[in-house]
Order: structure tokens, then C-alpha cells, then sequence
């Protein structure tokens, strides 16, 4: 139950990893891939280390609080050096800060966006059951683990236009796109104002988000004025 206290001396072992699915982003549905302990100890967690060594960006369900902590743990165990650095797009995050959904629980928000919704199952028992190595709740895990990578996916793209500070696709390609979905279809609309400079203002026609350029089209310079 939550909430409650336990003390190390009561712990049989400490929490670790057993499983996780991940695909690169634009990868059809039957391209995510999934790794468990079967496969190896070492070798699940080399291959979550891999991942994140060569992204630029991971997508995420609170991750930023969850996931990542937990893998970093496990590649500090494993005597394993931080992967090269990424930035973290965490979907959770975004939702709670931008909208107000009666539940911001991943199943919920999925299914209310007319998205399939996560793989239901029966609950802590899975993890017990694979635990205890019953193949058919390993397969059942598997499935649940990529269904759950499918669909941020697909709620990643939903959600593109709303995430503040989304690392800016721009810099990664390198060409006027738009920073958040990388769409070359953008139109100007209006100027964005500063304290002392003006910037032409545009919206993606494929995502539908907001930026401006980098450019300044007009403005003012501050001088200072020495007092005398």
C-alpha cells in the first residue's frame, strides 16, 4: 500500500531492472525492440546503455523522475561510465503542465486522445509471475513493454506543438524547419515582441507549433548613461 515505511533491514533485494522495450523515433510499430533479463543481466543493461549513448533525445513517460534514474543506477552498478549527454522529453511533464486532464495517467490520456490505450493485464502479479520465469507472463510483458513505447510515439506526435522548450529539430538538421517537428512548411505570422527587439513569427503547417526566428528584424539598442 502506499505510503508505507520499510526499513533495509526488511528488504529480500534490492529493486532492480528486468525488462524495457525503446524504438528509434519514425521506426514502423514492429521495429520496437525489447530486452529482458532472459537475454542476460549484462547484457539488457549494455544495450540500454547503447541506446541512450547514441540518442539525441529521449521520449519518455515520466522518465525523468523513473526511468532514467532507475537505468543510471543500474549502469553505475554495472561498473558502466554515463552515456554521451541527451535531452529528455517527458511526456508526463508536458501534460501536466500544459493541460488539466481529470487523470494524467498515460492510459488515460492516450485513450481520451482516441489513441488504443496500454495493454492491460493483471497487475503486480505479472511482475511476480516473470519474476518466476512462467513464459506466457514474459510474453504478455513483452507485449505490454512495446505497446507502451508504440503509443508514446504516436502521443509524442500529438503533443509536438505543445512542448515547451522542445529541443529544436532546427539545430539537429541544420535548415530552416520547424523546431519542433522539423516540418520545412512554414508560414509567417505576425512578429514576436522582446524588451528591445522584434522577430518574425511563424507556425508550422505540419504540427501546427508556434515559433520565431533568429533573426532580428527591427529594435532598439540600451546604451548606458554615465551619471556626472
Amino acid at each position: 500500500m502506499w505510503n508505507n515505511n520499510v526499513s533495509l533491514d526488511q528488504l529480500r533485494s534490492s529493486t532492480e531492472l528486468i525488462c524495457f522495450a525503446a524504438k528509434w523515433l519514425g521506426e514502423p510499430a514492429r521495429a520496437t525492440r525489447f530486452w529482458s533479463v532472459n537475454d542476460g543481466k549484462q547484457v539488457m543493461v549494455a544495450e540500454a546503455h547503447g541506446l541512450l549513448d547514441e540518442a539525441d533525445i529521449i521520449c519518455t513517460w515520466n522518465g525523468r523522475k523513473f526511468d532514467i534514474p532507475h537505468l543510471n543506477r543500474e549502469f553505475l552498478e554495472g561498473g558502466l561510465k554515463p552515456p554521451s549527454p541527451y535531452r529528455q522529453v517527458d511526456l508526463c511533464e508536458v501534460v501536466k503542465k500544459q493541460f488539466r486532464f481529470p487523470s494524467n495517467k498515460l492510459q488515460y490520456v492516450s485513450t481520451t486522445l482516441g489513441m488504443r490505450g496500454k495493454v492491460q493485464h493483471a497487475g503486480h502479479r505479472l511482475w511476480v509471475q516473470c519474476m518466476a520465469g512462467d513464459p506466457a507472463a514474459w510474453k504478455k510483458m513483452e507485449t505490454y513493454n512495446k505497446q507502451d513505447v508504440i503509443l508514446l510515439d504516436g502521443l509524442y506526435r500529438r503533443l509536438q506543438p505543445w512542448i515547451p522548450g522542445h529541443p529544436s529539430w532546427a539545430s539537429f538538421l541544420e535548415e530552416d524547419v520547424c523546431p519542433k517537428c522539423g516540418s520545412p512548411k512554414l508560414q509567417k505570422r505576425g512578429f514576436a515582441y522582446t524588451q528591445q527587439s522584434v522577430f518574425q513569427r511563424y507556425q508550422c503547417q505540419g504540427c501546427g507549433g508556434w515559433s520565431r526566428g533568429t533573426k532580428r528584424e527591427t529594435g532598439v539598442t540600451i546604451r548606458e548613461v554615465a551619471n556626472g
